[in-house]
């Protein structure tokens, strides 16, 4: 398995950045969840630090501590109500300290984390970051503040973030936020809102301002990347009642993909998330037409088998999506899938089970994020269906999946061998100082010796002379 949305390597990541000197305050900014959390930490930042704020990643010193959270699993919502209680020990110490809750925690726990347990004094949801400077007002003068409304038109667009860790190399760009599939297992659409899309303008600027800055490749980020329409703004529901010329002049993915690529022809671009009922031929022709555009393709698709997949209300069925990858494998042969397929869910059979193998053989997967199913609260499964699988049939049937994803991932590995591969250099190999590592165009991993006068950034041209199930190695050429 590769980096995921959600990567575990970098849950509760605190972040530092360059201060601006006269700043005299200090933000402890916490990160948890998905690449979206991560991307609005940054836009936090940008906010707060034209407030008096710097970032540090020092807990004691900091006069505001946030949490940016996750409502995705139960695993971050225990962590985040862990360090919460931790901070409650320092504010004994500390009476001036503010700790608040950011994110898709904030609407589903408003009330038990300001009142009941009385563990923070601020809670703001992923539509309100703007009015942070007037909820800490309030905090100020002794009060606890509390802004969860969800917006149809925010998309943050003018606000320039601020680049949180990372390596200098690679970026996410936000360009949707919301979601309006109802996915029965998912609460995204309860915590981030309605579905709407950003200004191409204000996205190719954020992209050169990148490129300038020294970032060689980004990842046009969102809930689901294929759904971005820019008609003026607005929610994507209401572009139907959008004017003959709106309609005319409207923007959507693909063209977005066509417009940035032509912009910055040197920088590589990724996506993600797809949306398979969404994702069009469209796509794949852009990614065949621009060299700077990246060969891969996350593409969710959850259960191999339609009476789960109707269930799980994805408004796509087995053979659709089977035609999407097909057509994917023509329009550009050197294409690779990852997948995310969740396992266990209600009323799974053994044949669901054996048809998600079935499909994930049929596709060839380069790798995948698999997971077993866990409700999450305010959810329609959790409404409205049982967990009625055991614990110990979710973890074996995961078991297999994850087995054979890996068989699936050292095959696809090794078809990378014995050819030259374009390489980003991201960093250093966790496991070797004396090597590199990078990303070629289909997102596979690649490890190769340093050679002098190469430096982070660089793209160089790697022989794969062998591989390990996730990484490939290689020697620059």
């Amino acid at each position: 398995m590769q980096e995921k949305y959600i990567d575990e390597t970098k849950q509760g990541e605190a972040f530092a950045i360059a201060e601006k000197p006269n700043n005299s305050k200090k933000l402890f900014l916490e990160s948890y969840g998905c690449q979206m959390n991560f991307s609005d930490s940054e836009i936090v930042a940008s906010i707060l630090n034209e407030q008096g704020y710097n970032t540090t990643q020092i807990v004691e010193e900091a006069d505001l501590i946030l949490l940016n959270t996750c409502s995705i699993r139960e695993k971050a919502e225990q962590t985040v109500r862990m360090r919460l209680s931790q901070f409650k020990n320092l504010k004994k110490d500390k009476p001036n300290l503010t700790v608040g809750v950011l994110g898709c925690m904030a609407e589903r726990l408003k009330t038990k984390f300001l009142e009941e347990e009385q563990l923070v004094d601020l809670v703001v949801g992923p539509d309100a970051y703007r009015d942070l400077p007037n909820l800490l007002k309030e905090t100020d003068d002794g009060r606890d503040a509390i802004n969860v409304i969800l917006s149809k038109e925010e998309t943050y667009a003018d606000i320039n973030p601020v680049r949180l860790g990372g390596n200098g190399v690679t970026a996410f760009v936000t360009i949707t936020r919301g979601c309006d599939n109802m996915c029965t297992f998912c609460v995204v659409p309860f915590t981030r809102g309605r579905e709407r899309s950003r200004d191409p303008h204000s996205i190719i600027e954020e992209c050169k301002d990148l490129w300038n800055n020294g970032y060689k490749e980004i990842t046009l980020l969102g809930q689901n990347v294929d759904s971005y329409l820019w008609y003026g703004g607005g929610p994507k529901k209401d572009f139907a009642k959008a004017s003959e010329m709106q309609k005319l002049t409207a923007v959507n993915f693909a063209q977005l993909l066509d417009m940035v690529a032509v912009a910055i022809p040197k920088m590589r671009i990724r996506f993600s998330t797809n949306n398979p009922h969404e994702m069009t031929e469209e796509v794949f022709r852009m990614i065949a037409k621009h060299d700077n555009i990246c060969k891969y393709v996350h593409l969710p698709v959850q259960s191999g088998s339609d009476r789960i997949l109707q269930l799980m209300n994805r408004q796509h069925n087995r053979q659709e999506y089977l035609d999407l990858i097909k057509k994917g494998k023509e329009i550009v042969p050197e294409i690779s899938f990852s997948q995310d397929m969740i396992i266990g869910f209600c009323t799974e059979t053994e044949e669901d089970h054996q048809q998600t193998m079935s499909l994930m053989r049929e596709v060839e997967y380069d790798y995948g994020y698999m997971f077993s199913y866990s409700e999450r609260p305010g959810t329609p499964a959790h409404k409205k269906m049982e967990d009625d699988i055991s614990a110990e049939v979710k973890q074996r049937r995961l078991a297999e999946v994850i087995a054979l994803q890996g068989e699936l991932s050292r095959k696809r590995m090794q078809g990378y061998v014995g050819r030259t591969h374009e390489v980003l250099i991201e960093g250093t190999s966790r496991k070797n100082e004396n090597q590199w590592k990078g990303r070629n165009s289909q997102n596979a991993v690649c490890v190769f010796d340093k050679l002098e006068g190469q430096k982070l950034g660089d793209i160089v041209t790697v022989f794969v002379h062998g591989n390990t199930q996730g990484t490939l190695l290689g020697e620059t050429v």
